[in-house]
């Protein structure tokens, strides 16, 4: 396959190398990644100034934009043949429950997901991982799966792996997105200048996090894999929401 990767750690980072390194042993593989880490870009996209694409030593390509800018000019104009899949990753840090709305690892996939590509997001549930080798094993798994039964172009599948050997792994599940209480308040701190500056606060400890979901499975040294849909209705409220606005008139 004509695979297409990227990330929001930038493309010096360890977790592209080793996926990159991973995939080419069976797969044509093109990086396009940030010049620097992007972490928590979500979705955005640049728009009010022009992308610059370089090619590192390595032949990675490194954009001066967010993940989803990477992806976006990968596929709409970069890259010579259009890529068969999208994977984004090996990202420093778990990406589960509310985390995918403001992940640029996720929305590196989602954006392939627009663009018509089956995609997959991989994270290591550690921010200083140690053990790059199992998530790398464990996409070439899913990888291998893939090719007996293609991913829908509809679908996301986001990879959380737990940071140990893959010895300790206990397998795959198949999960839900769990829940995380509130994010901790901001720490406001003051300048050289005497002036306040604030930094965002960590994210809340997990709420929902029984059984069935990512939190509970990698919790348990499970490998999570959990399906992603871009569509954000909430169909069970339609009905309720055309009651009560004829209610209003």
């Amino acid at each position: 396959m004509r695979i297409l990767l990227s990330n929001d750690d930038g493309y010096r980072a360890p977790g592209l190398e080793a996926m990159a390194s991973a995939l080419a042993q069976t797969d044509s593989v093109t990086v396009v990644a940030p010049d620097r880490d992007r972490s928590g870009s979500s979705n955005s996209l640049t728009l009010e100034r022009p992308l610059r694409a370089h090619i590192a030593a390595n032949g990675f390509y490194y954009v001066d934009g967010t993940p989803t800018d990477c992806v976006h000019l990968a596929i709409t104009g970069l890259l010579e043949q259009e890529p068969d899949m999208v994977i984004s990753g090996i990202n420093a840090g778990a990406n589960m429950g509310d985390d995918v709305l403001y992940s640029g690892t996720v929305a590196a996939a989602t954006e392939g997901r627009f663009l018509g590509l089956p995609s997959i997001a991989v994270s290591m549930t550690s921010y200083d991982p140690r053990h790059f080798d199992t998530g790398a094993r464990a996409l070439v798994t899913v990888i291998d799966r893939l090719r007996k039964e293609p991913l829908q172009s509809t679908s996301i599948l986001n990879i959380n792996v737990p940071d140990l050997p893959w010895n300790e792994i206990r397998g795959f599940k198949i999960t839900r997105l769990g829940n995380r209480h509130k994010s901790e308040g901001v720490i406001k701190q003051t300048d050289p200048r005497g002036d306040p500056m604030y930094w965002v606060g960590p994210p809340g400890a997990a709420q929902d996090a029984g059984e069935g979901t990512d939190f509970h499975a990698v919790e348990n040294n499970f490998i999570s894999i959990t399906p992603l849909q871009i569509d954000l209705t909430r169909y069970d409220s339609l009905q309720y929401l055309e009651q009560w606005l004829h209610n209003q008139s």
